[in-house]
């Protein structure tokens, strides 16, 4: 981690301990939009090739994304992870153009070029849902991290077949643990504050954190899954991954691979030859 970044995070877990003690509703408020905000905005710096240039809106915000090899009978999406962007997924374009398929790939909201300064995996998934239905049927998708959760939620929505292709590359499986990173990181220990953030995040969507699950999602999604996980994953715990392979689902796979950790996994060699293989 950059000195800058170190100083940054100090200064915003000092922040946290004066605004606690002025308001614990406000320390979690101030604690669900840091959440949802992606800080290192990764933008491309130039086109890709063969691809033709998409947009749409979706509550008022414009999403932007590329499609390559259009048109063709199976389509296939790829959903990049927090604070990441469409761009960094490319590599998976060509080995996926050769399988026949075509293939899309959008900027989450608030994520690369696409509009918005914080979002969270509701609205993620809203677009995933859009994806589909402008562009759509999917047959086939690639989720990283942040994009796995979105998908899970998606799919419990949108009608698809067992025929249909998943690829979980370290799927953020459970947010009650992407919270409690968030909240370590912040060094928030703070009872009363995790409470209320809890409450914000009851008020705006109706669920409690802990539904927004891959668990308790996969329950309702036909589709063949490859989950790859790494043992080194310091961003999305292998327990929690480890606790879905224990329920035995017929259409899950798992590869587990060791020293890759949560973002040079999905640009390993044998990663990307056991998705291919796979889709």
């Amino acid at each position: 981690m950059k000195i800058t970044q170190k100083l940054g995070i100090a200064y915003i877990q000092t922040k946290f301990k004066l605004l606690s003690i002025v308001s614990k509703r406000q320390a979690a408020e101030k604690a669900f939009e840091l959440f949802g905000t992606p800080f290192l905005k990764s933008k491309r710096k130039v086109e890709p090739k063969h691809a033709e240039s998409l947009q749409f809106t979706i509550d008022g915000r414009n999403i932007k994304g590329h499609r390559w090899n259009h048109p063709q009978q199976k389509k296939a999406l790829l959903l990049h992870g927090f604070g990441s962007a469409a761009y960094k997924f490319e590599s998976y374009v060509a080995p996926l153009v050769a399988k026949g398929y075509e293939v899309l790939a959008f900027d989450a909201p608030a994520h690369g070029d696409s509009d918005g300064k914080v979002t969270n995996a509701i609205e993620y998934s809203a677009m995933i849902k859009k994806v589909i239905e402008l562009y759509g049927p999917i047959h086939c998708f690639i989720g990283h991290s942040f994009g796995g959760i979105a998908l899970s939620l998606a799919l419990e929505e949108v009608p698809h077949s067992a025929d249909c292709k998943i690829v979980f590359i370290a799927p953020a499986t459970e947010t009650t643990s992407a919270v409690d990173g968030a909240f370590a990181m912040l060094k928030i220990n703070d009872a009363a504050v995790r409470k209320e953030f809890e409450k914000i995040i009851f008020e705006k969507s109706g669920k409690e954190t802990a539904w927004f699950s891959i668990r308790r999602a996969v329950h309702n999604i036909q589709a063949q899954i490859l989950w790859i996980h790494d043992e080194d994953d310091d961003i999305t715990p292998l327990h929690d991954a480890l606790k879905v392979k224990d329920d035995n689902h017929n259409n899950i796979n798992f590869m587990i691979t060791k020293g890759l950790g949560h973002r040079k996994i999905y640009h390993d060699k044998a990663v990307k030859k056991a998705i291919e293989n796979f889709v």
